[in-house]
């Protein structure tokens, strides 16, 4: 089974609220094991520095339809959700790239590029994108419990 912090829990066909939603999941993984294979905890982290972009959308996704982050606050993760493919200039498709993107990185070296071009808007968008990510990293996202 598995559990998606954000997601709507369901108990004797009635959808249960938010907030239990957040202390089914949060007993769930007080009493988690370890997946079979024991590499694996079976506790899915936030973790902004080794991140597909895909995995960025999706989580920038689920910030916005839980009222979390605006549109508005969404642009900068938008933008580095982005890859183009340097010899063909076409967009790359983020939903077959498995590369690994540390996303706090870029968003410090892009307010370094905004501040040296004194483009201090997209320096402050890129500052408060980077501060919700620390605020977010390593949280619990998902346990996933195998019988």
């Amino acid at each position: 089974m598995r559990i998606e912090a954000g997601s709507y829990l369901y108990q004797s066909g009635q959808a249960a609220s938010a907030a239990t939603a957040s202390s089914a999941l949060f007993a769930a993984a007080q009493d988690v094991q370890p997946v079979a294979s024991g590499s694996s905890s079976g506790i899915s982290k936030t973790d902004f520095t080794a991140m597909t972009r895909q995995q960025l959308f999706d989580w920038m996704n689920s910030q916005i339809r839980s009222g979390a982050m605006s549109l508005d606050e969404s642009t900068p993760f938008l933008g580095m959700t982005l890859k183009i493919d340097a010899q063909t200039m076409q967009p790359v498709d983020m939903a077959s790239d498995t590369t690994l993107v540390n996303f706090m990185d870029n968003a410090r070296q892009g307010i370094a590029g905004a501040l040296w071009r004194g483009d201090q808007d997209s320096a402050a968008r890129l500052q408060a994108a980077l501060d919700t990510m620390q605020r977010y990293q390593g949280q619990v996202t998902g346990v996933d419990i195998t019988a």
